[in-house]
């Protein structure tokens, strides 16, 4: 049986053996299994669409911009023809991606897996749980946090503009602020994956830990959008205290 180059692994239990045609073959299947779930979450996010639009209207001040139509429920403004049904496919593409997360997710493992080492691989299935996790936890945070740098913006120098905001400029500015939060917490999943295949070690992070809380402070500024104080605060704190969590996890990984 040939053996990998680390002689650790068979090749043909790796993949290593299959073809060029034979991976993006692999690929192909791959993707196509993605794009089918992300489109049924597409599909069940744009059912629900009244549900999502009035949750993610929350954070937004009534005075802000927005109307109430005869029935109660909150309106925002759109500027051209269609521009609402174009917002509306975003954020039925948004949550079809989210609730089709366990899947793509799956799937990137799946592809993946058999270039890893036999020690590198039982982590993976318990780290793809967590990813989804913390992800979500991820936007949480930022939903609840996402009325702070909004109302700041929306009241810095109102004496001299008026604020005339659209649905597209809207979510957009909430789809990206809750994607940076997203995304900044998998920092503790990130650099707990570098330690198990020895890239990074609770002693080196301990010694350059200056330097990287710096960096993260740096970063945090460039995660979310708007020009609001508070976005890289929150984001700032979030960094920091994931940090100092995931040199923790990897002092006692380690152990």
């Amino acid at each position: 049986m040939d053996i990998c180059e680390d002689g650790l692994v068979p090749r043909a239990a790796a993949g290593a053996e299959m073809s060029l045609v034979g991976h993006l073959e692999e690929l192909r299947r791959r993707t196509f299994v993605c794009v089918a779930a992300v489109s049924v979450g597409t599909i069940v996010g744009f059912l629900f669409r009244d549900a999502i639009l009035g949750l993610l209207l929350r954070p937004l001040p009534i005075e802000a911009s927005t109307l109430v139509g005869h029935d109660g429920a909150r309106r925002i403004a759109v500027t051209a023809i269609g521009e609402g049904f174009s917002v509306l496919m975003k954020l039925s593409i948004a949550a079809g991606i989210a609730l089709a997360t366990p899947v793509w997710v799956q799937q990137l493992w799946s592809f993946t897996s058999p270039a890893l080492k036999p020690h590198e691989r039982k982590y993976a299935v318990p780290a793809t749980f967590v990813g989804i996790g913390l992800f979500l936890a991820g936007l949480v945070v930022g939903f609840v946090t996402l009325r702070y740098p909004i109302n700041w913006l929306l009241s810095f120098d109102d004496g001299h503009f008026v604020q005339v905001i659209t649905a597209d400029n809207y979510f957009t500015f909430v789809a990206y602020f809750m994607l940076g939060f997203g995304l900044t917490f998998e920092l503790p999943l990130v650099l707990t994956f570098l330690a198990l295949i020895d890239v990074v070690s609770s002693g080196s992070l301990k010694a350059h830990r200056a330097h990287i809380v710096v960096g993260l402070w740096i970063a945090s500024c460039f995660v979310t959008p708007g020009a609001d104080p508070y976005s890289p605060l929150i984001v700032g704190v979030a960094f920091t205290i994931l940090y100092f969590i995931s040199e923790t996890l990897i002092r006692l990984i380690g152990k």
